[in-house]
């Protein structure tokens, strides 16, 4: 290494993303295929989590997104404390993430049809659904019954956030209200339930939809497989809770790879007549 100083700075020229081990079947990926794939494995189909950024980036035209309400943040009403105060963990959050909370949600467009869009993002608390969360969920909902345009959330969540008690609960009634007014004047909803979505996120409004959609692979429930074994004393099925199991049992509409999602989502929204009535 002494007589060959080209070979120790040969290493610090190569890119640390140009080779990924996929953590399911730990295979090597090239990082260029994996891209190409959305980040979906090459070997196994394992889905890669991404960020909401990201997720907006392979859901919507380029250049079609407009995003609402930005800065908007939750309270400490609670004063809640465990391993830390409950603002230090926001702040943990947003400095990790550079979101101000859990769910983004604008206007954009799929193959040239708007729509509303609404993310959870795992990242920041676990997609967890308190006050700011379900209020953004509600007004992505009003602004779809405003411009009579179709509504798309995308779930990723561990439920309801207990940091902030009984006001994340009534979260749940809540957005299922304002769904119940959309679906009313002729709206039209499609909930795509990504890895994980569970809890009140589950019980409320990612299942509330005219169509729900899945990834493979991805765990959808309430209280989660390990709860209900030691609650119930009893071995679950193979694959319970997993999109596939809610396939078979007839609790979501469809299973698709993430690589096929927008196109998927184009064909679906041609056959909505949402948008049409009072334009």
């Amino acid at each position: 290494m002494v007589g060959l100083p080209w070979l120790r700075h040969r290493k610090k020229d190569i890119p640390g993303d140009l080779w990924v081990r996929c953590p399911e079947c730990g295979k090597t990926i090239f990082g260029k295929d994996l891209e190409e794939r959305r980040r979906v494995c090459p070997q196994c189909d394992w889905h890669h989590p991404i960020s909401s950024h990201t997720r907006i980036a392979y859901t919507l035209d380029p250049a079609s997104w407009r995003e609402f309400d930005i800065g908007m943040e939750t309270v400490d009403a609670l004063n809640f404390m465990d391993n830390k105060p409950y603002p230090q963990k926001l702040a943990d959050s947003a400095a990790r993430t550079g979101l101000k909370e859990a769910m983004r949600y604008g206007l954009g467009t799929i193959d040239g049809r708007p729509i509303v869009l609404g993310v959870l993002d795992f990242q920041f608390m676990g997609g967890s659904m308190g006050v700011v969360v379900g209020e953004k969920v509600t007004r992505a909902i009003e602004l779809a019954l405003d411009r009579h345009e179709p509504l798309i959330l995308v779930a990723s969540s561990g439920g309801a956030r207990m940091h902030e008690g009984i006001l994340s609960l009534m979260q749940m009634a809540k957005t299922c209200e304002a769904l119940a007014r959309y679906r009313e004047s002729g709206g039209f909803f499609i909930s795509l339930c990504m890895h994980p979505t569970t809890g009140g996120v589950t019980a409320s409004w990612a299942m509330a939809a005219d169509i729900i959609l899945a990834e493979p692979g991805a765990l959808i429930g309430f209280a989660g497989p390990r709860v209900i074994e030691g609650t119930i004393k009893k071995k679950l099925p193979p694959g319970f809770q997993r999109a596939e199991f809610l396939l078979e049992k007839g609790q979501i509409d469809g299973i698709v790879p993430r690589y096929e999602l927008r196109e998927t989502l184009a064909r679906i929204l041609s056959y909505s007549s949402c948008g049409l009535a009072g334009k």
